[in-house]
């Protein structure tokens, strides 16, 4: 069994509360979730504006199916128009790492 997380450290746009930053961060962990099936939650930078931290996971039997699945995460997080993505923290665990 392997899994994979990353972190994504992002700078949000003209964000001026919590609540927009919820509003930007909330449906881009929702498409992580639901477009490659993996486990998304925004989990640092929680009581600033304008940063955001996104962490995802994901399990598999196959470790190059985890490392492909988490790269097409950060091009979808990349991409994203109203974030900045200023790094993303890969990490893999294997049957080595007991």
């Amino acid at each position: 069994m392997y899994v994979g997380a990353v972190e994504f450290d992002l700078l949000l746009g003209d964000v001026s509360s919590l609540k927009e930053k919820r509003s930007v961060v909330r449906p881009v962990v929702a498409e992580l979730r639901r477009r490659f099936e993996v486990a998304a939650a925004e989990a640092g930078h929680l009581e600033l504006h304008r940063r955001a931290l996104i962490g995802v996971s994901c399990v598999s039997s196959d470790a190059a199916h985890v490392t492909e699945v988490l790269q097409r995460c950060e091009r979808l997080v990349a991409a994203r128009p109203e974030v900045e993505l200023l790094s993303a923290r890969h990490r893999m665990l294997g049957p080595e790492d007991e």
